[in-house]
């Protein structure tokens, strides 16, 4: 990898990968309905 081209989107990037490590763990709160790692992250999205 050569690096970010700007601080910005480093923390863009780093910032999505982080968010996608708490879905994986369960740490993001699905008001009680079962979802799969995919589900959660599409609902993002919509």
């Amino acid at each position: 990898m050569l690096g970010f081209k700007s601080f910005r989107c480093a923390r863009i990037i780093i910032g999505g990968i982080e968010f996608m490590h708490m879905i994986v763990k369960g740490q993001m709160k699905d008001r009680g309905i079962a979802q799969t790692v995919a589900q959660q992250f599409y609902s993002l999205v919509v």
